[in-house]
């Protein structure tokens, strides 16, 4: 078979395109050099990964309590998981910060007797923060505005933990 230098670069084009879609369909990621690029997309829910699910799950929660400035999904061990967060805020200080209150929050609770921690407030002149248990292995975080309605953000925020708990585990 006698190969024209059109026929082969077509030949390699069509084969690094079923690859890329193979590995695609595996993973939802695909890698160039340093770079994962996530194809997530809306229509297709196989090819989207957790995180990008925990994310749109934190948008859908800040838009029903719009009092929710930033939101953010933290393992126990204070690593970020997932995050909708403003600009300018470091995620691995509200991750690190995240998981050092449920865990002193988790220790007074047991120690005075209240066990099973399921939320902790904070009221600050500038807004509120609000920690809410996703299970075992992770935590809710959500930041509000100082007039925020705290009713509708601890109901959105339970809403949200009780999806995410599938999520995360």
């Amino acid at each position: 078979m006698n190969w024209e230098g059109g026929q082969i670069q077509r030949w390699y084009m069509a084969s690094v395109q079923l690859l890329a879609r193979f590995f695609l369909t595996l993973t939802g990621k695909l890698k160039y050099g340093k770079l994962w690029q996530n194809f997530s997309t809306q229509e297709n829910p196989m090819t989207r990964n957790r995180a990008d699910m925990m994310v749109e799950r934190l948008r859908n929660m800040q838009a029903a309590a719009p009092d929710i400035e930033a939101s953010a999904v933290v393992s126990v061990d204070g690593l970020i998981m997932a995050s909708a967060l403003q600009q300018g805020v470091e995620e691995d200080r509200v991750s690190a910060m995240s998981a050092a209150m449920l865990s002193l929050g988790e220790r007074i609770s047991n120690e005075l007797g209240r066990a099973g921690l399921e939320q902790v407030y904070i009221k600050g002149d500038r807004g509120s923060i609000v920690l809410t248990s996703i299970g075992d292995e992770a935590v809710l975080t959500a930041m509000a505005r100082q007039d925020a309605k705290l009713g509708m953000i601890f109901l959105e925020m339970r809403r949200a933990a009780e999806d995410l708990v599938k999520l995360v585990g």
